[in-house]
C-alpha cells in the first residue's frame, strides 16, 4: 500500500511543525485559566453561540470522522450521503425542541451520569459511569491508528514500523495538553481547528472536482457501485431500511443528544436560549461533517478506479471495493496525497492534524472526567478535593491514552470504521437513550427500570465483528441488533419502572 509515493514535501513538513507548535504552545498557555473542575470539564459554564458552535463543530469534524466517512464514501458511493443528511436534520429538529439537552442545561449537571444520580440513585450513577467510560473509550479505541494511517498515508512514510511510531508520537502530543489544559484548551484549539478546516475542506473537494472532472466521478461510481451507489434503499448498496433507521437513531438522536462529548458543550453554554441556538446551527456542521469526507471517499474510488496500475489495490477482480477496511479506509489519505500540490498538502495535513487532537483530547477529557466525577468521587462519597479530581482526571487521560495505544495494535477491524463506533458505542448509549428520554420525560421511571435498561444496553457488543463471529450471529446485521435491543431497553425501562417503582416521586 505505501509503494504509492506522495507529494508531501520538506516544506510541508515545515508547515505541520509550526502548526502544531502554535496549537500547542495555546493550549499549554490556558492551563492558567483552570482554578476548578467547573473549568476543567466545561469550560466555567461561558461558552456563548458562536464559540459554542466552533467548538461543537470543530470537535465532532475530527480526523477520525474524515477517515471514517470517506470510507462510507469509497464503500457506499453517493448513497452514503443518506447519513450526512439524517445527522444534519435531527440535530437541527433537537435544536428546536431542546430534546434531552435543553432539560440537561437546566439542570446543571456536567456529565449524564450526574443526571441520573439526581433523577435515580448513586448507584445507577456509578454503573451508568462505568458503562458509559468504558464504551466510550472502546468506541475511540482506534481513533489513533485511524489518524497514524493518514499520516503515513498522506505523507508518504514507507517503514513498516511508520504506524507505530506516529501513533505512539500523536499520542503524546493529545495527552500533554489535554491534561494541562482541560475544557478551555479544547474550546480554544476546537475553534482554530474549525477556521483551518472550513477553508481546508472546500479547497480540497475544489481541486478534487477540477481535477477529476463532475461526470467522470459520477460515470466511476455508476460503473462501480451501478444503481445502488445513488439510493441507499436499494439491495446490495450495502444500507437497506434498517441501517437507515439505526442511522436515525445512532448519526442523529445519539450523536447530538445522548452522546456525551455533545452533551458537555450543551452544559458548557451559558444559557438555554444558547443551547437551542448552538444545535440549530451546528445542525449544518453536522452535515457537512459527513458529506464532504463522503465526497472525498468518492472521489478517491474515481482517481484509483481508472488507473490501472493501482485498481488492484483497492478492487476485487469484479471491480468491487476490497472488503479489506483497512485498506478501504487509507484510500483518502492516499488519494490526497497524489492529487494536492506541495505546500498546499502540508496546509491540509496540519489542519487535520488539528482535528485529530481536537476530537481526542475532547474524547479523553470526557471519558476521564466521567470516571473521576461518577465513579471514583460518589465512592468516595464525594471527599476529594479539587486538586485531588484535577490530579486523578489527569491520571487517567494517561491510562486512556496507553490502552489506545495497545488496542490500536492488537484490535483486528473487520468492518468500516464508522460501523465499529456505532456498535461500540451502543453498549452505552442504548441504555442510556432509554434512560434519559423516560427519565426526563415520564415522572414515573425508576431505579430497578434504569438499571435493567442500562444492562440491556451491554448486548449491543454482539454486533462488533468478531463477538458477532464468535456467536454464530452473522446472519444478524449490527443494525439489526442495535435495533432490536433499543427496543428491548426502552421495555425493560417501562417493565422495571411499573413492577418497581420508586417509594419516594421525582418531580
Amino acid at each position: 500500500m505505501h509503494l504509492i509515493p506522495s507529494n508531501f514535501g520538506l516544506l510541508d513538513w515545515l508547515i505541520v511543525f509550526v502548526y502544531m507548535t502554535i496549537t500547542l504552545s495555546v493550549g499549554l498557555y490556558v492551563n492558567k485559566y483552570i482554578k476548578n473542575m467547573e473549568d476543567y470539564l466545561v469550560a466555567g459554564r461561558a461558552l456563548k453561540t458562536r464559540l459554542a458552535v466552533a467548538t461543537m463543530i470543530g470537535s465532532e469534524l475530527g480526523l477520525v470522522t474524515v477517515m471514517y466517512s470517506a470510507q462510507k464514501g469509497f464503500t457506499g458511493g453517493f448513497a452514503a450521503f443518506h447519513i450526512a443528511v439524517i445527522a444534519g436534520l435531527v440535530t437541527f429538529i433537537v435544536g428546536i425542541t431542546g430534546f434531552i439537552v435543553v432539560p440537561l442545561r437546566r439542570l446543571g449537571v456536567m456529565t449524564i451520569p450526574e443526571f441520573y444520580e439526581k433523577r435515580f440513585s448513586r448507584g445507577v450513577r456509578v454503573f451508568g459511569g462505568l458503562l458509559l467510560a468504558l464504551a466510550g473509550v472502546l468506541n475511540m479505541g482506534l481513533f489513533l491508528k485511524a489518524g497514524a494511517l493518514f499520516v503515513t498515508g498522506l505523507t508518504g512514510l514507507t517503514d513498516t514500523n511508520s504506524v507505530a511510531i506516529v501513533m505512539t508520537i500523536m499520542l503524546g502530543l493529545v495527552i500533554a495538553y489535554t491534561i494541562m489544559g482541560g475544557m478551555v484548551s479544547v474550546v480554544v484549539t476546537d475553534y482554530i481547528q474549525f477556521v483551518v478546516l472550513s477553508f481546508g475542506m472546500i479547497l480540497i473537494c475544489g481541486i478534487s472536482v477540477f481535477a477529476l472532472g463532475w461526470s467522470t466521478i459520477v460515470d466511476t461510481v455508476i460503473s462501480v457501485h451501478g444503481e445502488s451507489g445513488f439510493n441507499p434503499v436499494l439491495e446490495g448498496s450495502g444500507f437497506g431500511p434498517t441501517y437507515i433507521m439505526w442511522m436515525i437513531f445512532t448519526a442523529g438522536i445519539v450523536s447530538c443528544a445522548v452522546w456525551q462529548t455533545s452533551v458537555m458543550r450543551a452544559c458548557a453554554a451559558e444559557s438555554v436560549v444558547v443551547v437551542r441556538r448552538m444545535y440549530m446551527w451546528s445542525s449544518i456542521g453536522f452535515l457537512i461533517r459527513f458529506m464532504v469526507p463522503q465526497f472525498l471517499g468518492i472521489c478517491a474510488l474515481t482517481y484509483f478506479f481508472n488507473i490501472s496500475e493501482f485498481r488492484d489495490l483497492f478492487f476485487d477482480k469484479t471491480g468491487n471495493p476490497s472488503n479489506n477496511p483497512t485498506i478501504t479506509l487509507q484510500a483518502m489519505p492516499l488519494f490526497l496525497s497524489q492529487i494536492l500540490p506541495t505546500g498546499i498538502i502540508g496546509l491540509i495535513g496540519a489542519g487535520f492534524l488539528a482535528a485529530f487532537m481536537s476530537t481526542h483530547d475532547s474524547y479523553l477529557l470526557c471519558w476521564a472526567s466521567v470516571l473521576t466525577q461518577d465513579v471514583i468521587a460518589p465512592i468516595t462519597n464525594d471527599k476529594l478535593t479539587t486538586k485531588s479530581r484535577l490530579i486523578i482526571s489527569r491520571i487517567f487521560i494517561l491510562v486512556i491514552g496507553l490502552f489506545l495505544l495497545v488496542w490500536g495494535f492488537l484490535y483486528d477491524l473487520g468492518q468500516d470504521l464508522w460501523d465499529y463506533m456505532a456498535v461500540s458505542g451502543a453498549i452505552y448509549f442504548i441504555g442510556a437513550f432509554a434512560v434519559l428520554s423516560t427519565g426526563l420525560y415520564w415522572k414515573r421511571a425508576s431505579t430497578v427500570g434504569a438499571y435493567l435498561a442500562l444492562v440491556v444496553g451491554v448486548g449491543a457488543v454482539a454486533g462488533l465483528g468478531p463477538v458477532n463471529k464468535a456467536l454464530n450471529l452473522e446472519k444478524y446485521s449490527s443494525a439489526e441488533i442495535g435495533l432490536s435491543m433499543t427496543l428491548v431497553a426502552l421495555v425493560m425501562m417501562f417493565i422495571g419502572s411499573l413492577v418497581f417503582p420508586d417509594r419516594r416521586r421525582v418531580e
